[in-house]
């Protein structure tokens, strides 16, 4: 099974610190915050794992190098200046990722987490597995709802939010031009897009399941979010 982390993203709401550090290099408890996945990523077994990037992109091999440190292979992509979005992105990395139709895993860079890497699934049920927890101050209406049979809707009661750590098959992109359509950057090479499209209309056919997570989990969006997770974690 390989990764992806997402690394791409231009840190505007975390300026000034994204100014001279891309977002997922701000160091919260004592490493930055992509290093605590690698770590989690390489306790469960993974060996090849995916880094897309852009803002500062020359960084990163420069601070993670080659991923031996953690006893992974570890690839950077970079996409150009201007990032491809999580649907764009993760098409991107497919060449890297595909192996058949097996399931790889996907998780936001700039994300922290408690959660067990080891409980996500192998191999999803349907295109798709997300993780998802309860809805933060920021994001009080929530992204998807989780029903009894472990199913993923778009619409429900009670919504969750998406951690952005899920589980994903390269079937999910069969259709990915006919469901995007004419979306702005979806004609560019390579294309630019986002995923949630995609997940709703797998949702459509019940070909996501997802699961609740009640641990820690943390959207360091804003430099006041960063503060208080390294604060947290120093605390530990």
């Amino acid at each position: 099974m390989k990764a992806l982390v997402f690394a791409a993203g231009l840190g505007e709401r975390m300026r000034p610190l994204t100014d001279a550090t891309p977002k997922p290099l701000l160091v919260a408890g004592g490493k930055p915050l992509v290093e605590w996945h690698l770590e989690k990523l390489a306790a469960i077994g993974i060996r090849e794992v995916v880094l897309n990037t852009s803002w500062l992109a020359a960084q990163f091999p420069r601070a993670l190098g080659d991923g031996s440190r953690w006893g992974i292979d570890l690839h950077c992509i970079y996409e150009g200046g201007i990032p491809l979005e999580t649907g764009g992105g993760m098409w991107n990395a497919l060449p890297f990722l595909r192996d058949g139709d097996d399931a790889f895993i996907a998780v936001n860079g700039d994300v922290w987490t408690d959660y067990d890497f080891s409980q996500l699934p192998d191999e999803p049920r349907g295109d798709a597995h997300l993780v998802l927890v309860g809805n933060p101050p920021q994001h009080p209406r929530g992204d998807f709802a989780l029903q009894e049979d472990g199913d993923v809707a778009s619409d429900g009661d009670a919504k969750l939010t998406f951690s952005g750590i899920g589980v994903y098959r390269p079937s999910l992109f069969d259709d990915w031009r006919a469901i995007i359509g004419d979306a702005p950057g979806a004609d560019e090479t390579p294309p630019r897009f986002k995923l949630a499209p995609l997940l709703r209309a797998a949702m459509a056919r019940e070909a996501v399941t997802g699961e609740h997570h009640r641990g820690k989990w943390t959207d360091v969006g804003t430099p006041e979010r960063l503060a208080k997770l390294d604060a947290a974690l120093k605390q530990t």
